[in-house]
């Protein structure tokens, strides 16, 4: 039986044979359809979250229009200046760093000036940007599983060799034109992998959906508010990413000798979260914002 179920089974996870198709002169790229996809399921998650709390519909949209630019900003500005040597140092590209669709969004960024732009939106549509949070907090560690798929596509923050059967098969990609290598853009056009790693974009897809499970069940059973249930969703993702960090093997900046900037990074925020969790306002909050059509409070049963 289990000769036969091991014939069955590929002995490793394949990547695709590349990240980009072109309808034409307009490229078609796995990583940015990954982004759009998990940005919807936020707003659509995120909408039904806070309706149920008491807010109004359509606000989540509202706000988004601020956040999600904010947050694409500094996602961006945050992997360049963590990586500011590949764009800046010799033999840099400094245009690369505009170059969004190639992959590089900084979640630590990406909350951080996201948050700036949410609190805009909060103010602008009489919303508490803490009962925002809370609603949207298990549709934005969902949306980060789904990106995590873009960098499947791109073969992109793996880890170490591995002979484990769920490795990942990582394949030489080219340019068909020129036959000049392009990990990014390429096409494989040889399926004998060229090394076979730990997918740890895969391990924090599948930590990032059991971290989205965790704030909905804590959130329905302490009935959490003032920004707890978000800190819920930091605290979660934050120790999955400290343990799955210390896995990569991709360049990336080191501090204190030779630590990845982002364990650092996840081990703040995940003792500041979770002290957060403990010493914050207990229950929750009422959502009451303005009618827009009669310019007076309305509240809406949770």
């Amino acid at each position: 039986m289990s000769a036969t179920l091991a014939a069955v089974l590929p002995a490793a996870i394949p990547s695709p044979d590349r990240g980009v198709w072109h309808l034409g002169p307009i490229p078609i790229r796995a990583y940015a359809l990954c982004i759009i996809a998990g940005i919807v399921i936020a707003l659509w998650w995120g909408e039904r979250r806070l309706v149920a709390r008491g807010g109004r519909p359509g606000t989540v949209l509202d706000v988004a229009v601020w956040a999600i630019p904010f947050g694409l900003v500094g996602g961006r500005l945050y992997h360049v200046a963590t990586d500011w040597h590949v764009y800046f140092g010799p033999g840099g590209d400094p245009l690369g760093a505009l170059e969004i669709w190639n992959g590089g969004l900084g979640i630590w960024g990406a909350i951080a000036l996201g948050g700036v732009g949410a609190w805009i939106g909060c103010r602008r549509y009489g919303v508490p940007l803490p009962a925002f949070a809370d609603a949207v907090a298990p549709g934005i560690v969902a949306a980060q599983a789904v990106g995590r798929l873009g960098n499947w596509f791109n073969q992109e923050l793996y880890g170490g060799p591995t002979t484990l059967p769920w490795g990942l098969e990582i394949y030489r990609r080219v340019d068909p034109a020129t036959g000049l290598e392009d990990p990014i853009g390429g096409v494989a056009l040889d399926a004998t992998p060229i090394a076979v790693v730990h997918p740890t974009f895969l391990y924090e897809l599948l930590w990032n959906l059991a971290v989205a499970v965790v704030v909905v069940l804590a959130d329905r059973w302490f009935r959490l508010g003032h920004g707890r249930a978000f800190a819920v969703y930091v605290a979660g993702y934050t120790l999955g990413r400290f343990f799955i960090e210390l896995m990569r093997t991709d360049p990336a900046t080191r501090v204190f000798g030779d630590v990845r900037i982002n364990v650092v990074v996840a081990a703040v925020l995940f003792v500041a979260a979770t002290a957060y969790v403990v010493f914050a306002p207990k229950g929750r909050e009422e959502i009451s914002q303005p009618d827009p059509e009669r310019g007076d409070p309305e509240r809406e049963d949770a």
